[in-house]
């Protein structure tokens, strides 16, 4: 079997073929599949990909839930806090 790009370790793959597979197992099995993407991934069209290999398949399977979750949690990188982020007060202002 040929390596998949978007599945290097087959891992998403595999939950879809463990019978009795719960939902936090999944998670944890999802988090082990986003930290193996190759660097440059993006990890949206990544999921939308896994959704559609598997997802419509089976709607009911956990991984499923899973995967849709990060779809609607996985937002562009931004960042929090800095100097910007806090309170300016009137100190140096005539």
């Amino acid at each position: 079997m040929a390596r998949d790009p978007m599945d290097p370790k087959g891992l998403i793959y595999e939950s879809y073929r463990i019978e009795g597979i719960t939902e936090p197992e999944c998670r944890s099995v999802f988090l082990d599949w986003a930290l193996s993407l190759p660097a440059g991934q993006e990890v949206q069209g990544a999921i939308a990909e896994m959704i559609g290999r598997y997802g419509t398949d089976h709607p009911a399977h956990p991984m499923t839930q899973v995967l849709s979750e990060g779809t609607a949690s996985a937002g562009p990188a931004r960042r929090r806090g800095g100097w910007r982020s806090r309170p300016r007060g009137s100190e140096g202002q005539s």
